[in-house]
């Protein structure tokens, strides 16, 4: 049955009307503009997809996947709506479906670079890193300006270890414009550093910023004269063990728009220090727990002997906010409820946020978190431990700048470039130990053989 133009006409409107008010944030006027244009016309495109897009964005995954399909039914070659289409299925794991999907994509327009950035992603969390690093590479001679290609590039090249142009290519990522419009002082690119100051600024989480602060004493070998660090507000108190550091300033504070000779992000100092893998600054530990805080902790916890427990902390979770979180945290604490079953252990929470407030029956914590303020307190405790077990975050990172011996739990799907690929072992980090999941991801297996290696640890007592 036909729908009269009218309705074909009225629902246009609709979806337009639609369209405007998602782009003004009225979320709710859109969802019922663009369903009053179904009413009229169920096969109106604009108003299907604006309705998947909107439903994949609140988490409606298979909502959001129907609608898209209706769309599709309509309009085949749509290169917009197979690529999100394509997205979305990324987002549920189907990453076969995916993949014909982002193919077909290119059948339809070979030359469209950001489609062949995306089979790059998607080869890549599939471990195929061969055919990903071909089409990112294609993506470039396509325009060599692409930054999304060249970004993606430098995530596959640094897990390799291809660390020169790797660095190279990260300085595609989106680049902290902030720091650029405020200070009246210009970026370092890598000029000679005698006699002059540097301020180092942040970038992403606190984990990158416990990585590379380790730059500090390795930028006053190169002549800086001062170098400052401005870092996220729980770091300040530990950043200010830093050998060479001059001052510490925190995100919120008051900060002088002037009064240093160059500004640099945080993530920029392995390039323009030249870093290989063989060059990697280790000096572990570079940070040091606050002797007095310490000693606080060490006085209450029981004094280590032959006959008391190991100490090992926790940490099972990372920031939800982050891209890949449900990836490498753990759902729960009970996930590594096994490691219970380890006669000799005595385990202590570093968790902070997400988690923190998580009991297992078959886990017994002796207290920790509830205890800890910023992440000098956090030092503090694992220096009075023996192992740090930790997820992907900045605790792991933490206990590796301590020289804390170190245990993290990597996903097998998309785990981060820090971690290298294949390596059991860190080279920013000589105290780590890396254990992955399998290839057919999950938990289970690996805190299960985690398990034993703690067995086997605490017996040896190494």
């Amino acid at each position: 049955m036909s729908i009269p133009d009218t309705d074909i006409r009225q629902a246009a409107l609709l979806a337009m009307q639609g369209g405007t008010l998602l782009a003004a944030g009225d979320v709710a006027g859109a969802e019922a503009s663009f369903q009053l244009a179904l009413a009229h016309h169920p096969d109106d495109v604009v108003a299907l997809s604006n309705l998947a897009w909107m439903r994949g964005q609140t988490g409606a995954l298979q909502d959001a996947e129907a609608y898209y399909r209706r769309a599709l039914a309509q309009s085949p070659d749509d290169v917009h709506l197979l690529q999100n289409l394509a997205a979305l299925l990324m987002q549920c794991r189907r990453l076969a479906e995916a993949e014909r999907i982002k193919r077909r994509v290119l059948a339809l327009a070979p030359e469209l670079f950001s489609a062949w950035s995306n089979l790059g992603v998607l080869l890549a969390c599939a471990q195929r890193e061969t055919e990903a690093e071909s089409c990112y590479r294609r993506a470039i001679a396509l325009d060599h300006g692409y930054a999304n290609a060249r970004y993606n590039l430098a995530y596959l090249l640094l897990r390799q270890g291809r660390l020169t142009e790797g660095w190279q290519m990260l300085e595609a990522r989106p680049q902290p414009s902030a720091f650029a419009d405020y200070f009246r002082f210009p970026r370092w690119q890598g000029e000679a550093l005698a006699g002059k100051s540097l301020l180092i600024c942040p970038e992403a989480g606190m984990g990158d910023m416990l990585l590379f602060c380790r730059y500090v004493p390795l930028l006053r070998q190169l002549g800086a004269a001062k170098v400052s660090v401005l870092c996220h507000p729980p770091l300040k108190a530990l950043l200010q063990t830093l050998p060479g550091i001059d001052r510490v300033l925190a995100i919120g504070e008051a900060v002088p728009a002037e009064g240093w000779d160059y500004w640099v992000a945080v993530l920029s100092l392995p390039g323009l220090c030249g870093t290989t893998l063989e060059t990697i600054p280790v000096p572990v530990p570079y940070l040091q727990a606050q002797p007095s805080a310490a000693d606080a902790w060490a006085a209450r916890l029981s004094p280590a002997s032959q006959h008391t427990p190991l100490r090992v902390g926790l940490a099972w979770k990372g920031n939800p906010a982050f891209e890949n979180d449900g990836e490498r945290s753990l759902p729960s604490l009970d996930v590594l409820a096994p490691l219970g079953a380890v006669a000799g252990i005595q385990f202590l929470s570093l968790q902070k946020g997400a988690g923190e407030d998580e009991m297992s029956a078959a886990l017994s914590l002796a207290g920790g978190a509830a205890a800890l303020g910023d992440m000098a307190d956090t030092a503090a405790l694992i220096a009075s431990l023996d192992l740090v077990i930790s997820v992907d975050t900045a605790v792991a990172h933490l206990a590796g700048a301590l020289g804390k011996p170190c245990w993290v739990l990597l996903p097998d799907y998309r785990a981060d470039w820090r971690w290298m690929a294949g390596r059991s072992d860190s080279p920013w980090y000589p105290s780590m130990r890396l254990f992955r999941q399998p290839s057919l991801g999950g938990w289970a297996p690996l805190i299960a053989h985690l398990a034993g290696e703690l067995e086997r640890w605490q017996r040896s007592g190494d």
